[in-house]
């Protein structure tokens, strides 16, 4: 389970564009669970999202298909990072550098 924090100015809408970037990322139609929003997609066997409180951050936890190809995992890898650059705000290099800047503090 991983939590990122949202680019300031796009905590607004976040449920909203979390749903529609789930249908644009991944081409399914994601599942309304207590907590948040569930899908499953290639090499996952499942993907949920949180919305934190207040919409600051997006709690992401997934399990991994064991069984998916080289090929799937790919495809599967390259989605998940484009849902998390258009739903968070920041490129995979700006979570990076903000994750290690917070494990440092």
């Amino acid at each position: 389970m991983q939590e990122y924090p949202i680019k300031r100015g796009l905590t607004k809408d976040l449920e909203t564009r979390a749903i529609a970037e789930l249908k644009n990322c991944f081409g399914v139609e994601p599942e309304k669970t207590g907590k948040g929003y569930r899908i499953t997609f290639g090499a996952l066997k499942r993907l949920d999202v949180i919305i934190g409180a207040g919409g600051k951050t997006v709690t992401i936890d997934t399990e991994s298909d064991l069984s998916a190809t080289d090929v799937v995992i790919i495809d599967t890898n390259k989605r998940f990072r484009k849902f998390l650059d258009a739903v968070t705000g920041f490129s995979t290099k700006e979570r990076v550098k903000r994750a290690k800047s917070v494990a440092g503090e």
